[in-house]
């Protein structure tokens, strides 16, 4: 059925298209609503259910994974012509950019992390803030940060995009095929249409903004204001053109020229205008930077430097619990292995586990939140941070009982006098794994930030809200928070693609990551204890409940966990927050004939391999 998704005939294609909506809507009609329109919040994005029958993808040559089939298809097609990790990453953005447009899309950002057989790359394409951007920006006149959604929807929340610039620096070095065939796929989609999913009519229904913006409602709603039903067939010749010309002139067809005025003046002239300008955007480059790596046990981890604060707080999250176990054999991860459930969820992880990495991530985001910003306006201490000395002291915190609010360190040669960021926690972005005939591997994680970003939406995408991932408070008694908005910024991010390597051997074990907002470093921690210490295969990892601690509580998901591991960890001092925690978890791992791989059992996405 996938195969016929892009046949050379017309005819072909919508039938695949039709058929694959079945499959991932439910619907038995291509115009049938959903019974009740669920009443949820605008962002984050939400859980479309949880698919507990999934199983793990194998497959010898090659591997692509997404958040949505149509672009795990349209990767899958890249790797079957030869291409590499990224050929089919640039094809599966171009293609979640239609289909998954509240997450991701060519108006955000994206870091990657990339092994191309002998070494580890991080390019960073995260958005920057314009240069009218200021640091009181989201404030009031009483000095107080506004509302979120006064800062999120509108123009002053829209940063320069970051994600084709990036991928361009990448494709420079890594790509097989030519720029132009890699978004052919995503051009026909927009082209021919592609049905609503389940999952993307559930984010508009839960969206009351759209109905605000008149591109936006032109777009996502029908004529009587409802949201598009599942397996109406959308197309978007806007997207189709722009996709067309950024194929055929490369990506400065986006940041020059009519598509970058076009962001320009839409906002700019938004009700609440941001001060993007055409100066801003054709200035705007990609970054390669070196990538944070550091041991767990027998492997190597390797993930996203600052701007990102996800490869350095799993770096401390992992070290402090080797740490702990180094100390105490009855503390040794891999012999407290999750347990059958009686939940929705097939296995649930001991009580044990839970507070130790829950702890861990206490002290990991305590120092996110004094530390971590774009190290080319902040000096980030990654050395001291990561430090083996320094985690063990860290670790040292750890006791039978929950230490709650976690208070950040002091690493070695860190002079800097900062104020912590107190920012809330933003949920919300697409991940993109892939591993090519070559031996090349990928681990890509994709935002417009909230759901439909900005919901500032011009030439068929729409712009992110990334400059809300600043602190809005720029100081507090007299101390700089790191992560404030200056003209030309990056955002600190809790992105985290990673990539997993055997240390003995240096054979690259596994590509992991996930979209989640500040809790993707939580999901990332699960995902690589769950490979390496519990030994599940990709789709058990990615399968269990999830957990952890944003230094703010204990978190684990609603439904997924029994009342009983609740209420042991209340025993042990948590105190427990039981929430929905809608990770979007890819993974590729080796395995003894290949790979294997999982996708997200909270969203829509597969896994395709030959």
């Amino acid at each position: 059925m996938i195969t016929t998704l892009f046949a050379k005939t017309n005819s072909a294609r919508v039938i695949g298209l039709s058929a694959l909506a079945l499959l991932i809507g439910g619907c038995n009609s291509g115009h049938q609503a959903l019974d009740k329109t669920p009443e949820l919040p605008p962002a984050p994005e939400i859980s479309s259910g949880f698919r507990a029958d999934m199983a793990p993808v194998h497959a010898q040559r090659h591997m692509a994974a997404a958040a949505n089939p149509l672009a795990t298809a349209a990767g899958q097609q890249m790797l079957r012509q030869g291409g590499s990790a990224i050929d089919a990453a640039i094809a599966m953005q171009a293609v979640l950019a239609l289909v998954e447009p509240q997450a991701s899309g060519i108006g955000g950002g994206a870091f990657i992390v990339y092994w191309d057989g002998k070494r580890v790359q991080a390019f960073d394409g995260r958005e920057t803030a314009p240069s009218g951007a200021n640091s009181r920006m989201f404030l009031g006149k009483d000095g107080q940060p506004i509302p979120f959604t006064d800062a999120q929807i509108g123009g002053r929340s829209v940063g320069v995009p970051g994600v084709l610039r990036a991928l361009e620096m990448a494709h420079q070095q890594h790509g097989k095929l030519p720029w132009r065939d890699l978004f052919q796929p995503a051009i026909e989609l927009a082209r021919e249409g592609f049905p609503v999913s389940r999952r993307l009519h559930t984010q508009i229904a839960a969206d009351k903004f759209i109905a605000t913006s008149p591109q936006m409602a032109k777009y996502f709603l029908t004529e009587q204001g409802q949201p598009l039903p599942v397996g109406t067939l959308l197309k978007n010749p806007e997207l189709a053109q722009t996709l067309d010309a950024i194929a055929t002139q490369g990506a400065d067809a986006f940041y020059q020229g009519a598509v970058a005025q076009a962001m320009v003046d839409q906002v700019r002239s938004h009700a609440n205008p941001g001060t993007l300008s055409l100066a801003d955007i054709s200035r705007y480059r990609a970054k390669e930077r070196e990538p944070v790596c550091g041991d767990y046990k027998q492997w190597q981890v390797c993930g996203m430097p600052p701007p990102s604060s996800g490869g350095v707080a799993v770096l401390q999250t992992l070290g402090i619990l080797d740490a702990l176990q180094s100390k105490s054999p009855a503390l040794d991860l891999a012999a407290l292995a999750p347990v059958p459930s009686t939940t929705g969820a097939r296995l649930e992880p001991s009580v044990k586990a839970v507070h130790l990495i829950s702890e861990a991530e206490r002290l990991a985001y305590a120092d996110r939140a004094l530390y971590l910003a774009d190290s080319d306006y902040v000096p980030v201490n990654v050395k001291g941070l990561t430090d083996k000395a320094y985690l063990q002291a860290r670790a040292s915190l750890v006791s039978e009982q929950s230490m709650g609010r976690a208070q950040a360190g002091t690493p070695a040669g860190m002079n800097l006098a900062l104020a912590p960021d107190r920012s809330p926690l933003r949920i919300s972005t697409s991940q993109i794994a892939a591993v090519d005939d070559q031996g090349g591997a990928i681990s890509m994680t994709t935002s417009v930030e909230a759901a439909f970003g900005s919901h500032v939406m011009t030439n068929g995408f729409i712009l992110n809200n990334q400059l809300t991932d600043f602190s809005f408070v720029p100081e507090e008694n007299g101390k700089p928070v790191a992560n404030r908005i200056e003209p030309g910024k990056r955002p600190r991010s809790s992105m985290a693609p990673t990539l997993v390597f055997d240390r003995k051997s240096g054979e690259l074990v596994a590509t992991v990551g996930s979209p989640g907002g500040s809790q993707i470093i939580e999901y990332v921690n699960k995902a690589v204890i769950g490979l390496v210490d519990w030994k599940l295969d990709p789709q058990q990892a990615i399968s269990l409940p999830n957990f952890g601690s944003r230094n703010v509580g204990t978190e684990v998901e609603a439904g997924l966990v029994s009342p009983a591991l609740i209420q042991q960890l209340k025993d042990r001092g948590h105190d427990v927050s039981v929430i929905d925690m809608t990770s979007g978890t890819q993974i590729i791992a080796r395995d003894k004939n290949g790979w294997a791989a999982g996708a997200d059992p909270r969203r829509e996405g597969t896994a395709l391999g030959d």
